[in-house]
């Protein structure tokens, strides 16, 4: 069997394509059990699915991390562990997106809810090491509750990788295939107003009104972003009022945050907590915050690489890698001091809307760049 060596690994270079029907067969699979976040039910139903194809397409079984948010599906192929593969089964689509949006395959063109976030990249990985004959070392961990914050996975997420020492996110690729080096901090502010009803039409000098203080504080918010570093402060939902004739008494506006530098983090949150009030009798109220850390190009100095050679040495597309504004898991692993690489999940687009879908045609390839990665990290030197 030819093979080629390289800085002292030995990479096979016979893997054997996954089978693009089978692969295909089993997203159909997954996509067709709903698993939308917080939906206990639906997501037990989702892990017991994953579990059976890894116990089918692997040779044993996985574990079942329960949750308060649904179960965690933790797979161990034994032995010393070298590398850690992290992705998630919850979706963002709500129960009875499936009926509308069916499974769908039309020529090499996949459609669904949550195919592109992140069912294809869950079964190419799943693919991708069985394709190994040797297994040992690597841990699958596909968790319930990405799509919500990882408040329930994000302490096992961090011990699992720093047990195995690197990481690989099945979260989708970027434009192109391209994988993602970097990622900014992310994070959710929401500001309370609160104000005091009145009737507008009789009184309304008798009532403090959260909707135009809301607004005043909107347009100072927006200026804390800072484009020149890739800091973006966004207000996206507002929730005031109740009635046309009553002086709103609250207002409610969620605030998307994302940073690039550490040091914007302090500043964007000082900014935030020092707001000051309009109209003194109204009362103002921050909540939320950061919750990802931003994730350095520092976090694949030398897994960008590998991915390039592995790419090249098994005949597979150039790899590129690209920074992106969104969060992931490996954010946490990533600010962890683990070295991290993400993007390695499904080519295709729509990520989160209603028209997403992946490229059934390069499933096996991405499927073989994991395995080709997986394989150089079970025998890498420490870096």
């Amino acid at each position: 069997m030819a093979s080629m060596r390289h800085n002292g690994v030995v990479l096979n270079k016979n893997f054997v394509a996954p089978d693009v029907t089978t692969m295909v067969n089993d997203l159909g699979r997954l996509v067709n059990i709903e698993s939308p976040s917080l939906d206990i039910p639906a997501l037990t139903a989702s892990a017991g699915e994953l579990a059976a194809m890894m116990q089918q397409r692997l040779g044993t079984p996985p574990t079942l991390v329960d949750s308060a948010v649904g179960p965690h599906v933790h797979w161990s192929g034994g032995g010393d562990p070298k590398v850690l593969i992290v992705g998630h089964h919850d979706t963002v689509f709500a129960k009875g997106a499936l009926a509308q949006r069916p499974f769908t395959v039309v020529a090499d063109r996949a459609t669904g809810p949550g195919i592109f976030d992140m069912k294809a990249g869950i079964i190419q990985a799943i693919h991708g090491v069985a394709a190994l004959a040797d297994k040992s070392g690597v841990e699958i961990l596909i968790t319930s509750d990405e799509e919500v914050g990882s408040h329930h996975s994000r302490d096992f997420i961090v011990e699992r990788a720093h047990a195995c020492g690197a990481v690989l996110v099945l979260e989708p690729s970027a434009d192109g295939g391209a994988l993602k080096t970097a990622r900014k901090g992310t994070g959710t502010f929401e500001l309370h107003v609160h104000g005091r009803a009145s009737h507008a039409g009789l009184e309304p000098e008798k009532g403090v009104n959260a909707l135009i203080e809301a607004a005043q504080q909107i347009l100072e918010i927006a200026q804390f972003g800072d484009r020149e570093l890739g800091t973006t402060v966004t207000p996206t939902v507002a929730v005031i009022g109740s009635v046309d004739n009553v002086v709103p008494a609250h207002a409610k506006i969620s605030i998307d945050v994302r940073v690039v530098e550490a040091q914007e983090r302090q500043r964007v949150e000082t900014a935030m907590n020092s707001l000051i009030v309009n109209n003194p009798q109204a009362r103002l109220e921050m909540k939320g915050g950061f919750n990802r850390p931003p994730m350095a190009p520092t976090a694949s100095t030398w897994l960008f690489p590998m991915a390039v050679e592995v790419a090249h040495e098994l005949g597979l597309p150039a790899v590129h890698g690209v920074a992106v504004g969104g969060g992931s898991d490996g954010n946490f692993t990533a600010a962890a001091g683990v070295p991290t690489l993400d993007g390695l999940g499904a080519v295709g687009g729509g990520a989160h809307a209603d028209h997403e879908w992946v490229d059934v045609a390069q499933m096996p390839q991405r499927a073989l760049l994991i395995a080709g990665l997986v394989q150089r990290l079970q025998n890498r030197n420490e870096h």
